[in-house]
């Protein structure tokens, strides 16, 4: 079964979203404008998290490249929504982000629909 390597590629990605999220908090808000370009790219080619981020998004293409090779992309590709669970969760939990009864049966629904796809036909 390939749905252990699936998961690998799904889970580095969400581990991306959230290493670049506590990325983005330490560099903190800041307007697009002319005048802070370059001290708002040199804060974030400097942050450690933001490289563990983008890291983990290189890792979790080369995984998804193996995946893609050994898959159907109609079987795999829904079970990336996994991702939205995982960082949700994890917003929650580490960043104390806002998990409200709509977003909480959002994640009941793709959890029925990731079993679905996964159900042997």
């Amino acid at each position: 079964m390939h749905l252990p390597l699936i998961l690998i590629g799904v889970l580095l990605n969400a581990a991306a979203q959230l290493a670049l999220k506590q990325g983005m908090r330490q560099v903190g808000y800041f307007d697009f404008v002319l005048q802070n370009v370059g001290q708002v790219v040199f804060a974030v080619a400097t942050n450690a998290y933001i490289w563990i981020g983008l890291f983990c998004y290189v890792i979790s293409v080369a995984v998804w490249l193996l995946v893609l090779s050994r898959v159907e992309v109609s079987y795999a590709y829904p079970l990336l929504s996994i991702g939205y669970i995982v960082t949700a969760c994890a917003g929650w939990l580490f960043f104390q982000e806002n998990m409200s009864m709509t977003r909480t049966m959002g994640i009941v629904v793709i959890c029925f629909g990731v079993w679905l796809i996964t159900k042997p036909t």
